[in-house]
């Protein structure tokens, strides 16, 4: 069994395409609690998004940790990063959350996380894994788990998204536009800034179990730039379905990605001498984002594409802050996790700091164009590994001279591979894209 179906990742696919069913569901459930139990009294949260199979597969993970006797917690529809804190919070021996993030409402997925808020440690992966594949039996009757509902845990994850403001701060004066893509924030995202003195437009917070990120939230920011110029406000916010990226949009209509928005925390920081040691971005970072750190001898460092090893990074280097450029950004300093409202908020607090708007605090990081060419394969020899694909790299990387890239991938779900150059000059970087990609196909063939 892969360990794609644990961790911070949790599954992500399409229902059919991975096992995601609700015999699964009623199985990793079981599994999981026998697992937890090992270690004593088990007590697990379990959270979900607001899509219409997240009642289905509730009931089957419930069922099935109740008959490996661990109780369960109910939290609803919560952020993905809320469960993290509350099993915290509540000294659970772990969290678990039902949701797809990003994706549309026929996707579904499962996320892990411990007592303290963080990945599975690995050996206790192993041992769900290997339980999946053992016989499923019931605990006697005796010692079948109980079933509960945490009913204020809206209001206890405002406040604590609200502490990682300083007490007294407000927001009064500031206009916002909160776009909660219909998804697990439309309770609790509106109510945090309202809270804090700010002036909330809310969008896109009537979930009906099928619209969780239709054409609205972090990957669709069309209404969102439409909805600040014409409520003039200062700024927008979207978050994703889970409530784990935030992208915002500045008053004139513009997107500021999570690139931008992890310059701005970092920034912040240092300026207020709390930041320790660097950033970590992605592969997947821009250029603009390196140089920009660079020039405030912000130390940089580049992890694979996912939250994971965003995470993994900071916790060996003992750091911070990182992210990715789609709005995943992680702020250690007041949670375990990428949390896309806390992630907001720090970005508010050093506009506040500065006072500046979003579009001026946005100027200091100059992004340098990138252009991504997907190529589509048969899935049979790597045409990475090939002597010309290899050479053609190597000869745009020198011809850039340390102020442009090459990123070469395989996609990890699609027969593709990723063509990425960014450079300072958009027209070289394009034909030079189109070069490596045109080869790709060529040898692929």
């Amino acid at each position: 069994m892969s360990k794609k179906y644990f961790g911070t990742d949790g599954i992500r696919g399409r229902v059919g395409e991975y096992p995601i069913t609700p015999d699964f569901m009623l199985k990793l459930g079981w599994a999981a609690g026998m697992a937890f139990r090992k270690m004593g009294a088990c007590k697990v949260l379990v959270g979900k998004d607001t899509r219409i199979s997240g009642y289905m597969f509730e009931s089957a993970l419930e069922a099935g940790l109740t008959s490996a006797g661990a109780d369960v917690m109910l939290l609803g529809p919560m952020p993905t990063p809320a469960i993290a804190y509350l099993s915290r919070t509540f000294q659970a021996e772990a969290g678990i959350v039902i949701s797809a993030s990003h994706n549309p409402h026929d996707d579904n997925g499962i996320k892990f996380f411990s007592g303290k808020g963080t990945k599975l440690p690995d050996d206790l992966e192993l041992m769900i894994e290997e339980l999946l594949d053992a016989p499923m039996t019931v605990v006697e009757s005796s010692k079948i788990g109980k079933v509960s509902r945490i009913n204020d845990a809206s209001g206890r994850y405002i406040e604590f998204c609200k502490s990682s403001v300083p007490t007294g701060t407000t927001f009064s004066g500031l206009k916002v536009v909160i776009d909660c893509a219909h998804g697990a924030t439309y309770k609790v995202a509106p109510s945090v800034f309202r809270e804090l003195g700010a002036e909330v437009v809310v969008l896109s917070a009537q979930p009906n179990g099928l619209n969780i990120n239709d054409n609205c939230g972090s990957t669709h920011m069309g209404q969102l730039q439409a909805a600040v110029l014409a409520e003039h406000a200062d700024l927008g916010i979207a978050f994703d379905g889970d409530g784990d990226r935030v992208l915002m949009v500045d008053h004139t209509g513009a997107i500021v990605d999570g690139d931008e928005l992890l310059f701005i925390i970092a920034r912040d920081l240092q300026e207020r001498g709390k930041l320790q040691g660097g950033v970590v971005g992605t592969l997947m970072s821009n250029l603009g984002l390196e140089l920009a750190l660079a020039e405030l001898s912000i130390p940089f460092i580049r992890a694979n594409v996912g939250d994971r090893y965003v995470i993994a990074e900071l916790l060996e280097r003992n750091w911070l802050v990182g992210g990715e450029n789609s709005g995943h950004i992680v702020c250690f300093n007041h949670t375990t996790t990428g949390d896309a409202i806390i992630a907001a908020l720090q970005v508010l607090m050093a506009l506040k700091a500065r006072n500046e708007g979003l579009a001026q605090t946005r100027q200091a990081l100059r992004k340098c164009p990138q252009v991504l060419i997907n190529v589509r394969f048969g899935g049979g020899a790597n045409p990475l590994e090939h002597p010309a694909v290899k050479e053609a790299s190597a000869r745009v990387t020198q011809a850039m001279a340390g102020r442009g890239r090459v990123l070469l991938r395989k996609s990890g779900t699609e027969p593709l591979v990723r063509v990425m150059v960014e450079g300072e000059d958009e027209t070289q970087v394009r034909g030079y894209a189109e070069e490596l990609a045109k080869l790709v196909t060529e040898v692929s063939a």
